[in-house]
């Protein structure tokens, strides 16, 4: 779920000095499940709720495009209260932008799953943020080698993203690739995850993100199309395919 742990998590920072995630905005999906082996990326073609649905056979072969996310379900911000939601926020984004590019898809989970609940979710947020932490990936990628581009998305929490996505960033070798920043959101937009994926991956190159509010994100089908473009990952159907 990628719920919006925003106005909490402000809250805590206050108390624990945090500078990142935590109460403002699970408002994306955040989802976790047991440890499993190594899985290789796997594409999404259908709503969010079919994260690992196949694309377009045949685009396998050109697709150097992957987009890895991390989404939380559960208990969610929402409009300042709070909502349960089935399939967390980043994963419904996530699958709109899978299903507009030829990509492959992983998801991010974490080897210890996060609460259902929204406050014990913030709780365990500020520990992680305010100790630096990098939780265990469930199933990491065995390499990033064969892609140029690579689309990190999560929610934000605190102001960053959590924790577990620096976990990813620094598991990786992004020398020469491009990086874009997606994320679901309550009010900190694309928080500091621009400066922080700089940070943990040098010698990548940090393109345009996208910030979607996460009560917007089943709508954002028009911004996710636009960012797209603006960014060159979707052509028109008759350009020819890079």
């Amino acid at each position: 779920m990628n719920t919006s742990l925003e106005p909490l998590a402000r809250r805590a920072v206050l108390r624990s000095a945090v500078s990142g995630l935590g109460a403002a905005m699970i408002t994306a999906g955040i989802s976790g499940c047991g440890p499993r082996e190594q899985d290789a990326p796997m594409p999404l073609q259908e709503p969010a709720t079919s994260p690992s649905a196949q694309i377009t056979p045949g685009a396998r072969e050109r697709r150097r495009v992957l987009l890895a996310y991390f989404s939380r379900a559960g208990e969610n911000y929402y409009y300042g209260g709070r909502t349960n939601l089935d399939v967390g926020n980043t994963e419904v984004l996530a699958s709109t932008i899978g299903n507009l590019i030829a990509c492959d898809v992983h998801r991010i989970e974490a080897a210890d799953p996060y609460p259902d609940g929204y406050d014990a979710t913030v709780a365990r947020n500020v520990r992680e943020q305010d100790g630096n932490a990098r939780p265990a990936m469930a199933s990491p990628l065995a390499s990033i080698e064969e892609y140029d581009t690579v689309l990190l998305a999560s929610g934000i929490w605190n102001v960053r993203a959590p924790m577990i996505m620096t976990t990813f960033a620094e598991s990786y070798d992004f020398t020469g690739k491009t990086i874009h920043a997606v994320t679901t959101h309550a009010m900190s937009g694309l928080g500091t995850t621009e400066r922080d994926y700089a940070r943990s991956c040098p010698g990548a190159t940090i393109g345009e993100g996208l910030a979607v509010r996460g009560e917007d994100v089943r709508d954002a089908g028009p911004a996710a199309e636009a960012w797209l473009r603006r960014t060159g990952l979707l052509q028109d159907r008759s350009s020819p395919a890079g």
